[in-house]
């Protein structure tokens, strides 16, 4: 650093024909122009070297860009200000943004080392895999936790920033001393903020919910798509987006179908006629998960749950890797059963009859109620008609 300010101060000392602002202007634009100059020919090199490289290399050089851009302008100006004849005033504000300006670079620094250290934490868990049970796991705490270290490192880096300025030290101090009525009501203010950011810190240890967990909340069915520092956006179905606060997943309850794995049991309610071949259907059912590619080899099931007046209720389960899977293999379950019922079993089907035929003569009351009618309707004997006949005559 001294090498430096003593050779621009000798550049400097070659210019004292022009004026002190004029030497001052030289000093600062060649400072920016060596900056620019040298690194972007760095970059460019680093670009180059990492241009075959994976895409966490090219992604490193890309995120180191910014700051290193500003520590060398805060070098250069620095060696600048501290060579040019400016006047003091113009010294102490250049040193007082300098000063901003190394703040701001330790944050940008330590937000890039924060998320260059998730990256490279991530690259050993995908979420693509079948599996990916761990990998969301520590998917939902890396970003929750690095958006928490995000908002922390700034909230430093500003504080830390205006305490600088005297007006602001001297609003602090003062802002202290009354820090009884000024806490309650900023953190009255502050209730719902703070609740949701204490819900992400439970929410990143505990982990109810995770990244790509299919719930089902609010009576609506998706899966997670996002959790921020406030909310959790949840990818429905039908594609639509249900956004919902952090501390919902803390005090309200849900179902979380895959919490300790992907896999899950479909249900498949059918009606069928108390006729149905029972045994026929569970063998065709094991078939039927044989066959689809669905299925994974767990789980297969028929039982008869319920028997009403003119249906009996079957359940068919079975199994699947993720829930998606699960929906597709119980919608084609109860369309192959269906359609094999009405091919060769349509007397299976549901259906309401009308018994219009005889009924059993075990019953002697029902027996005489029958007898009764046919006597009463019997044509007469043929001893009748005679005497009709003889008392007419008389």
């Amino acid at each position: 650093m001294d090498n430096a300010v003593a050779a621009v101060e000798q550049v400097a000392g070659r210019l004292e024909w022009l004026p002190d602002w004029a030497v001052t202007l030289v000093l600062f634009a060649a400072a920016i122009g060596v900056v620019v100059l040298v690194h972007g020919a760095i970059f460019r090199r680093l670009q180059a070297l990492v241009a075959g490289r994976s895409l966490f290399w090219r992604s490193l050089v890309a995120r180191t860009r910014g700051p290193s851009r500003l520590a060398f302008f805060m070098f250069t100006l620095s060696v600048a200000t501290a060579s040019s004849p400016a006047p003091p005033q113009f010294a102490g504000f250049m040193r007082h943004a300098l000063l901003i300006a190394f703040m701001v670079l330790i944050g940008w620094t330590a937000t890039t080392a924060l998320h260059i250290w998730t990256v490279v934490h991530m690259r050993r868990f995908k979420l693509d895999a079948e599996d990916n049970l761990l990998a969301r796991k520590h998917y939902t705490q890396i970003q929750i936790l690095k958006r928490a270290g995000v908002i922390l490192v700034f909230v430093v880096t500003l504080s830390a920033a205006l305490m600088t300025f005297e007006g602001v030290r001297q609003y602090g101090v003062s802002l202290l001393a009354s820090a009884g009525a000024a806490g309650l009501i900023l953190g009255l203010a502050m209730q719902p903020v703070l609740a949701n950011l204490v819900a992400g810190i439970q929410l990143a240890i505990t982990q109810p919910i995770r990244i790509e967990d299919a719930i089902v909340v609010e009576n609506e069915w998706g899966w997670v798509e996002d959790i921020t520092s406030t909310y959790v956006v949840v990818r429905l179905w039908d594609w639509r987006r249900l956004v919902l606060p952090l501390k919902y997943f803390i005090e309200k309850p849900f179902q979380n179908w895959t919490r300790e794995g992907a896999s899950i049991i479909g249900t498949v309610m059918i009606y069928v006629d108390h006729a149905a071949p029972i045994a026929l259907m569970r063998e065709k059912l094991e078939e039927l998960a044989r066959a689809s590619p669905l299925w994974d080899g767990q789980v297969v099931n028929l039982q008869v749950s319920d028997a009403m007046e003119h249906v009996i209720q079957v359940r068919f389960l079975v199994s699947a890797g993720t829930s998606p899977r699960a929906w597709d293999l119980r919608c084609e379950m109860r369309e192959k059963m269906i359609g094999w019922l009405a091919e060769e079993h349509p007397y299976a089907l549901p259906r309401l009859r009308a018994d219009m035929g005889r009924q059993p003569a075990s019953d002697p009351l029902q027996r005489q109620t029958r007898e009764s009618p046919r006597e009463s309707l019997a044509p007469a004997t043929p001893a009748a008609p005679r005497r009709a006949r003889q008392t007419a005559r008389a």
